[in-house]
């Protein structure tokens, strides 16, 4: 990482050429961070092209070419819904170590059943922090947060190629670009029927930690 970007303090914006802040961010960078007058910020655009800034007061204007982070490929992690505030955190999680898409869908054994407007509230919710993990983690690309799917075949027929994270399953691979967890029960018989499974290290581990671990995996074998 860019020792520049990695010290300052960092936001998205939709142009790089002409980058205007969100009131929020204004906000944040204003009364938080409480920056001064041309102090520097990092701005991408969230697909992994960003610059180096210069804070003004009230908005940012750019100091630095252009840059564009490689990419480290699809790496994806489909969660199951669980109780409490279990998504939000492995969503953060993930976003933090560079996953670039999440799926949350409903598993057989998930506790939590949203209806369509909660689920929308919920989606939105879940890329606002996926938006701030990365701002923090100063990641120049945002994952895609997916809406919610039905079950565990439609998450993994929207992806492609999946396997399931589960214990006595076969050692993840380099091959591997997309894991499902399951939530705090984990997946019946039905589910995991006909599917290829991989396991995870450490004993029974909990629905959001599983998460972590399996993108932790993934993003690992694909910067190596």
């Amino acid at each position: 990482m860019n020792d520049r970007r990695r010290a300052a303090a960092h936001v998205f914006v939709d142009d790089l050429d002409s980058p205007v802040l969100d009131s929020d961010d204004a906000h944040h960078l204003s009364r938080v961070l409480r920056l001064r007058d041309g102090e520097c910020v990092a701005a991408s655009d969230g697909r992994g092209r960003w610059r180096t800034c210069l804070f003004t007061g009230s908005g940012i204007v750019p100091d630095g070419a252009i840059e564009v982070e490689a990419s480290i490929g699809p790496v994806t992690v489909l969660v199951a819904l669980s109780k409490g505030n279990k998504p939000e955190t492995a969503v953060q999680k993930l976003t933090e170590l560079g996953v670039s898409r999440i799926v949350p869908f409903v598993a057989e054994r998930s506790v939590v059943k949203w209806d369509d407007g909660k689920s929308q509230r919920n989606v939105e919710r879940l890329r606002k922090v996926a938006r701030e993990a990365a701002m923090q983690s100063r990641q120049v690309r945002l994952p895609v947060i997916d809406e919610v799917q039905p079950s565990l075949a439609a998450a993994i027929a929207l992806v492609g190629d999946v396997v399931v994270a589960e214990p006595g399953g076969a050692p993840l691979d380099a091959s591997t670009t997309a894991i499902a967890v399951g939530p705090e029960g984990g997946f019946t018989p039905t589910e995991l029927a006909g599917r290829r499974t991989v396991s995870l290290p450490g004993g029974v581990l909990r629905a959001e930690t599983a998460a972590v671990v399996a993108g932790a995996l993934l993003v690992d074998r694909h910067t190596r």
